[in-house]
């Protein structure tokens, strides 16, 4: 079994914090780059974050500050710390695998999603 899986949502209130996980299951990720994405229901998914094979990280500027990705390749594991959350930050987050050094066999793979709702 190869997949993606997410955990850390749930519900707070404006200005509390959550960290997410996006853990490698059958397969090592060490290779791939791995970007989180975020969907309200009948909205376009929005890109939030990514990090490289490298550890290079990049961040939205509608999170940019709040939010720091991160990665702990020991535990196949890259999270999302998200600060100061904010109401628009509501909605399902996901994890993907991305990137050229990254196998076909495991590239665009999407994880289950996550639910943040922050009110």
């Amino acid at each position: 079994d190869v997949q993606l899986v997410e955990s850390g949502g749930g519900l707070v209130q404006p200005g509390e914090s959550l960290s997410l996980s996006c853990t490698a299951v059958g397969f090592t990720s060490k290779n791939c780059d791995i970007e989180w994405y975020r969907q309200v229901t009948g909205m376009q998914r929005e890109w939030v974050s990514s990090i490289r094979r490298s550890g290079t990280i990049y961040h939205a500027d509608s999170v940019k500050g709040r939010f720091t990705i991160s990665r702990d390749k020991a535990r196949d594991t890259v999270y999302l710390q998200m600060n100061n959350l904010k109401p628009e930050d509501t909605a399902m987050y996901s994890c993907k695998t991305a990137g050229p050094y990254c196998s076909n066999r495991y590239l665009d793979l999407w994880g289950q999603g996550t639910q943040v709702t922050v009110s």
